[in-house]
């Protein structure tokens, strides 16, 4: 059985290593599209949002729905890029703890 003493490193060891990578995670940038990529919004790795770019096709004052859902689908497909990229980074550690 491992020293409490020798846990404790080794979770701190972890504790850095899982820093580092969310903040290597932070500095990455996610692009979601939607239908046609009409729509792109643009994160980083931390869920903010840097921008959103619309085509010159979805713009229509009379058709606003179309805008927002594709808005929303851009927006929710980077996110989701964003949740799994997470989940792989970080999920790594989950079968290092030594506890």
């Amino acid at each position: 059985m491992m020293n409490m003493q020798n846990m404790m490193k080794q979770a701190q060891k972890l504790q850095k290593q899982m820093e580092s990578k969310q903040a290597e995670l932070a500095q990455q940038t996610f692009i979601g599209k939607s239908a046609q990529e009409l729509v792109t919004a643009t994160f980083t790795g931390d869920k903010k949002l840097v921008a959103i770019d619309f085509k010159e096709a979805v713009v229509d004052p009379d058709d606003t729905e179309t805008l927002q859902d594709m808005t929303a689908q851009a927006v929710n497909d980077a996110l989701s890029q964003i949740e799994s990229a997470t989940q792989k980074t970080m999920g790594a550690f989950a079968g290092k703890l030594p506890f």
